[in-house]
């Protein structure tokens, strides 16, 4: 199966929204890195934020993270819900100022999307 072809498979693994606790998810990992109010500004913009798609190895590539192991337990979790025809949720993105890219919330979910295909779109709200 060449890779137009798996993406086309998996084409439809995404929620259409983020789920509602993946946004203080992203606030707790956002205040890792910012002030709370900042972290919390984030946050809100990200849930007015319309949903686009991007490649699974673009988003990878502007983060500049690893990709984790496919036996890592999360990662594993998120590839057996695909097996199971549950939908996963959009991951959640903060762009920064000619910095990386920040994976707020899904950096498991893009790992699993990336295994699938690395060609996948992957349904995220970017700010």
């Amino acid at each position: 199966m060449n890779t137009k072809q798996k993406a086309a498979q998996y084409s439809n693994i995404w929620l259409p929204e983020p789920e509602d606790h993946d946004f203080p998810a992203a606030q707790d990992y956002l205040e890792l890195i910012f002030e709370p109010e900042t972290a919390a500004t984030f946050v809100q913009k990200l849930q007015k934020a319309k949903t686009i798609q991007k490649k699974s190895k673009d988003i990878f590539r502007a983060s500049s993270l690893p990709l984790l192991p496919k036996n890592n337990i999360h990662v594993k979790e998120n590839l057996r819900k695909v097996k199971n025809s549950k939908k996963l949720s959009p991951i959640l993105l903060v762009r920064g100022n000619y910095e990386k890219l920040i994976i707020a919330d899904g950096y498991h979910r893009l790992c699993c999307s990336y295994y699938l295909t690395e060609d996948l779109e992957v349904p995220c709200r970017l700010v």
